[in-house]
């Protein structure tokens, strides 16, 4: 593997941008039910589709400046994506999913905590929305966690999916 030019960092990890030969690890990240229950087509992943959003991810930060990035942990392992890209072409939304054997560490809220700080002191827009599956409860909580606020619910795949938003006023100062 090259030497990976770190984008941004928090005490447990590092988000890196993607080499062209990553699709195995997103589809190895989405390859069972448990970790694509609550994502669109709601099964696990074919190479053919990692490869697809390896591609968009690339073109995302080609044009906007930020997409969802590979996050290494401490020892440089991969556990997971996670960042803000542009949802229908119109809002900016954060978006993270990381490896099962990971949940339950706070990781998610660190990472999405470090992702919207990062996007906000790189002012790349003043507002940004995340949604989540109805009964992804652990995703709604991090959301909560990180400032986010209910907005009204969103139709995504026939599913009215909860839906929140954050400002750059909204985010707490830092000291």
């Amino acid at each position: 593997m090259r030497e990976q030019s770190v984008i941004l960092s928090t005490p447990r990890l590092s988000f890196v941008m993607w080499d062209e030969g990553d699709a195995a690890l997103v589809q190895q990240l989405h390859s069972t039910m448990a970790t694509t229950r609550y994502l669109s087509g709601n099964g696990p992943w074919s190479l053919e589709k990692a490869e697809e959003r390896l591609r968009g991810w690339f073109e995302e930060q080609a044009r906007h400046g930020t997409t969802k990035y590979k996050i290494l942990d401490e020892d440089g392992r991969f556990i997971g994506r996670a960042g803000i890209s542009k949802f229908r072409n119109e809002q900016f939304e954060l978006g993270y999913s990381l490896r099962e054997e990971v949940w339950g560490k706070g990781l998610a809220t660190e990472a999405a905590g470090a992702v919207v700080d990062w996007f906000f002191e790189r002012q790349l827009a003043q507002r940004l929305i995340a949604f989540t599956h109805p009964d992804n409860i652990a995703s709604q909580r991090v959301l909560r966690k990180i400032g986010m606020r209910e907005r009204v619910p969103i139709l995504i795949d026939g599913v009215l999916d909860p839906a929140f938003e954050l400002t750059a006023d909204m985010r707490p100062a830092k000291c």
